[in-house]
């Protein structure tokens, strides 16, 4: 079974920048993908960019240019790099590891003041 463990969230200025990390463990084989999604109060949870094992990252229109998602050689750790934070990111944050069901992280704010 594998899970997911995020770190890097935080409160950030506006125009600043943030690292979220997601570390899997358990047994990771063949096609999937890992990625990011977040939910503001109220609001319902959102892909904020996610990446396969083969083929391109995909991004939220509202990150395009801002954020980049990565992952390490292994392909069991992926990274959200966020940059120029605007208020309106402000959200949880969560891991996702997608391959035949959906596995979540627990989740890591992230505040941006204005």
């Amino acid at each position: 079974q594998v899970q997911l463990v995020e770190s890097g969230g935080g409160l950030v200025q506006t125009g600043g920048s943030l690292r979220l990390s997601c570390a899997a463990s358990g047994t990771l084989f063949g096609f999937y993908t890992m990625g990011w999604y977040r939910q503001a109060p109220g609001k319902q949870r959102e892909l904020v960019a996610v990446i396969p094992t083969a083929g391109s990252a995909n991004y939220a229109d509202s990150v395009k240019s801002r954020f980049t998602i990565s992952r390490d050689i292994t392909k069991t750790s992926v990274y959200l790099q966020m940059n120029s934070l605007k208020p309106e990111d402000t959200a949880v944050y969560y891991c996702n590891y997608r391959k035949s069901t959906d596995v979540w992280g627990q989740g890591t704010q992230v505040t941006v003041s204005s």
